[in-house]
């Protein structure tokens, strides 16, 4: 009897109504527990760039008597949280937090793979989606955004890729990267003028509620705002969390010495790394190497940002896992025990089982969140530059039709 009602619940916790019950519990757990403790910034943050925008107020300046830290989305943002801010507080912060989830699930849901690997995907990126939850973050919807111009450039729908990666550059910056696809794209030229038909679409819609001259200038408050940010985020304790901050930390941390350079040192060559891959264009067949990249795109984006915090792991775990799921690589338990070892330690980086003086004297000082995941990323980078993906277990090693114009 015991047996029979494990194994219901074992199908129930791998079932698409399962995961999504898992998902859907936690966003709503999540978003009553921040908002009836009061501890719920971000979101304060999102709903009045709504308000700020409608009535014309600056979206980058400090509101003291409203919320913390400063707004650093698009004005585009504005349109997106509407709907969530002209209701009643508690019920826009669950909501906001739902659709977000949402959007994830129904954006990891479009991969070409079987439900078994989507399954493990859900899974293994859960933590970093509470941690994310918790947060109220909008870096749930980057991650299905970058996803999903995947999906759509596979499903060759590129006028709604070049939409998801328009919409998503207009809030966020981020899902611009979504743009790494476009060489598996077989409508390029859709895909290019589809991409400026949407900018100039999102640039002048919240015209539509404000006045051009205000949007304009918000644009341009925005762009200052970033650069800024930029500069503020390099030593900061709960930024940086990334490759960039790993190499710029460190030595703060063991000399107490702040270096002085610019990061192109690290990411031109990351860049470098990046692209070699595009050259094996024998490789484009093969579905595995396609979502290998969609792995590096993710990953690439949390490492080599000056923006990355904690919450933002999203997205670098599920480039975990589509990397594990993927690889061609005849080392099994090397990738086995990374992906393991990778979702132990990028987890407890950030939870309460660690003692604090251990969080703020190694975790974050030595950025040891970005540690697996630089050395996942590593692996990613020689499999896409070494390996023969006609091996992978993704689409049994079958040739599909080329992607290649």
């Amino acid at each position: 009897m015991k047996k029979n009602t494990w194994n219901s619940t074992k199908r129930f916790l791998l079932s698409e109504k399962g995961i999504l019950t898992i998902w859907l519990l936690s966003a709503i757990i999540f978003a009553l527990v921040k908002y009836l403790i009061g501890y719920y910034n971000n979101y304060k943050i999102f709903e009045n760039v709504f308000w700020h925008a409608i009535q014309e107020l600056p979206l980058y300046d400090t509101y003291p008597d409203a919320y913390y830290d400063i707004n650093h989305y698009g004005i585009l943002f504005s349109l997106i949280i509407a709907p969530f801010a002209v209701l009643p507080q508690w019920l826009g912060i669950i909501l906001w937090i739902t659709a977000n989830t949402c959007f994830l699930f129904y954006a990891l849901k479009q991969l070409p793979i079987s439900w078994s690997n989507k399954s493990f995907i859900y899974w293994l990126s859960l933590y970093e989606l509470m941690e994310a939850q918790t947060m109220q973050q909008f870096n749930i919807s980057v991650a299905a955004c970058i996803v999903l111009a995947f999906v759509f450039i596979e499903q060759k729908k590129d006028f709604w890729a070049a939409a998801i990666i328009m919409a998503g550059t207009f809030i966020k910056i981020y899902p611009i990267v979504g743009l790494a696809f476009f060489f598996f794209s077989k409508k390029k030229p859709t895909l290019i003028f589809s991409c400026l038909l949407w900018a100039v679409i999102f640039f002048v819609l919240p015209m539509l509620y404000t006045n051009p001259e205000y949007v304009i200038n918000q644009y341009s408050e925005w762009f200052v705002g970033l650069t800024s940010k930029n500069g503020d985020n390099l030593f900061a304790p709960q930024q940086n969390i990334s490759l960039l901050g790993f190499v710029r930390k460190i030595p703060q941390a063991i000399c107490g010495i702040k270096l002085v350079y610019s990061d192109l040192w690290l990411i031109i060559p990351g860049l470098v790394l990046f692209f070699i891959p595009y050259f094996r264009t024998k490789q484009y067949q093969f579905i595995s190497f396609r979502l290998m990249l969609l792995a590096n795109v993710l990953l690439f984006t949390t490492l080599f940002s000056t923006g990355t915090e904690s919450s933002g792991y999203i997205l670098a775990m599920i480039g975990v896992a589509l990397w594990y799921i993927c690889s061609p690589s005849k080392h099994k338990k090397y990738n086995y025990y990374l992906m393991l070892t990778t979702l132990i330690l990028v987890g407890l980086a950030n939870t309460e089982i660690i003692p604090r003086t251990i969080y703020y004297n190694f975790i974050l000082p030595f950025v040891m969140k970005s540690w697996m995941c630089i050395i996942v990323w590593g692996t990613v980078c020689y499999e896409m530059i070494c390996l023969d993906f006609a091996k992978s277990p993704i689409g049994n090693g079958e040739k599909i039709e080329t992607h290649i114009n």
